[in-house]
């Protein structure tokens, strides 16, 4: 239980630390408008994170049992969460650029700023990405068919998103004044993360599929 719910929370929040599009309009909200509209686009962003985890997990028992299918995500999930790896540790390098133009929406109601969070997320490229191709061998070892396994492992991932969506509209609505220093640390954090989710990956890959026969 404690294992499902670990592992949930950290995959959500390895996706969570990718400075994309979502997380980049999070913080322009904050610097813009303030906590609480900064807060909403997270919010909503948990509705389109919680779809794409729905659909893997719904999709990923029926098909996991095909040797082709656990060669193709083993090796292709490992690649992109090094893929993935590779540009955190870019925007450690080079922070990406937030200014305070004041060109935000202020006119948007609360439920727009949900609905706008959660669009950004079922948009994004970065996240449709990894959830096809790597939400499946994460979730590979869990016995996801038991209730009280799978209820652990999505309480994790919701949980991580909504602390997430706390923690980043603070510091959007504090950006201007904590500078690049905090985009580093989020991306560094992101890119040791994927790199674990990588490791563990390839390795139960190797273990399954080639050290077992």
């Amino acid at each position: 239980m404690f294992y499902a719910f670990a592992k949930g929370f950290l995959f959500s929040l390895a996706l969570c630390l990718d400075l994309g599009v979502v997380n980049i309009a999070i913080m322009k909200t904050g610097l813009d408008r303030g906590f609480g509209a900064s807060f909403r686009i997270g919010f909503g962003s948990c509705f389109g994170d919680a779809f794409y985890m729905a659909l893997a997990l719904l999709g990923w028992t029926a098909v996991f049992h095909y040797p082709a299918v656990r060669w193709i995500l083993w090796i292709g999930g490992t690649l992109v969460l090094l893929w993935l790896t590779r540009n955190m540790i870019r925007d450690t390098i080079r922070p990406k650029v937030l200014n305070g133009s004041g060109d935000a929406v202020k006119s948007r109601g609360g439920w727009g700023d949900i609905l706008v969070g959660a669009g950004l997320a079922l948009s994004s490229p970065t996240l449709i990405l990894s959830f096809a191709a790597i939400a499946g061998p994460v979730v590979a070892d869990l016995d996801i068919r038991d209730g009280m396994v799978l209820t652990a492992f999505v309480v994790g991932f919701v949980t991580a998103g909504l602390l997430w969506s706390v923690l980043l509209a603070w510091l959007g609505s504090q950006s201007a004044r904590l500078g690049k220093g905090v985009l580093r640390t989020m991306s560094l954090i992101s890119a040791l993360l994927f790199l674990a989710f990588a490791a563990n990956l390839f390795w139960n890959g190797l273990r399954d599929l080639v050290l077992s026969r």
